[in-house]
This record gives structure tokens, C-alpha cells and sequence, in this order.
């Protein structure tokens, strides 16, 4: 995972090595969204799933879309911890402890 910059760099590969081949497309589509987009989006893909009166084929098509939209939210997750437990690492290294 290459990161681009300091501050997008979190999610820019989010999504891509769950489906290396065959969801290209999906995948391609998953680096474009910052989490609160996914979060949104996936918040409304639980919403229309829990108020039902959708076919089992869009039922199919809305669980995979929020599966895909909660690895993305993870991996922006997972990459935001590490980057806090880096700065953290770092401040710890520098100065000795902090302030006293």
C-alpha cells in the first residue's frame, strides 16, 4: 500500500487486495471513497436491507456492496491506528517522556 501523501493516504488502497482480478472495477471504485462516504453509504445499503421489499437479487447485490463498503471502512481504520501508534512511537522516541 503506497501512500500518496500524509493526510489521503489511509484508504487509497482500500478495497483492492480483498479482490485482486476479479472485482477490478469494484475495487477501483472503493480507493475513490474517503470513509464517510463509505460510512454513509454503507449505512443506508443496512437501511434498506433491514426495511425489506427488495428482491433476493438486489438483497444479494446490496449485502456484497456492504460488505465492500465495511472493508473499506476498516482499512481506513486500521490505517488511521497506525498511523496514531507511529506518531505515538515517535513522540515517545524523541523527547524522553513528554512534558514533566
Amino acid at each position: 500500500m503506497a501512500k500518496t501523501d500524509g493526510t489521503a493516504g489511509v484508504g487509497e488502497d482500500a478495497g483492492v487486495e480483498q479482490k485482486a482480478g476479479a472485482g477490478e472495477k469494484a475495487g477501483a471504485a472503493e480507493t475513490t471513497l474517503g470513509y464517510e462516504q463509505a460510512r454513509d453509504e454503507l449505512v443506508e445499503v443496512v437501511r434498506r436491507l433491514e426495511a425489506g421489499g427488495t428482491s433476493l437479487e438486489e438483497s444479494l447485490a446490496l449485502w456484497e456492496r456492504g460488505e465492500e463498503l465495511a472493508t473499506v471502512c476498516r482499512r481506513w481504520l486500521e490505517g488511521a491506528r497506525a498511523r496514531l501508534d507511529a506518531a505515538l512511537a515517535r513522540s515517545g522516541d524523541g523527547d524522553g517522556g513528554g512534558e514533566g
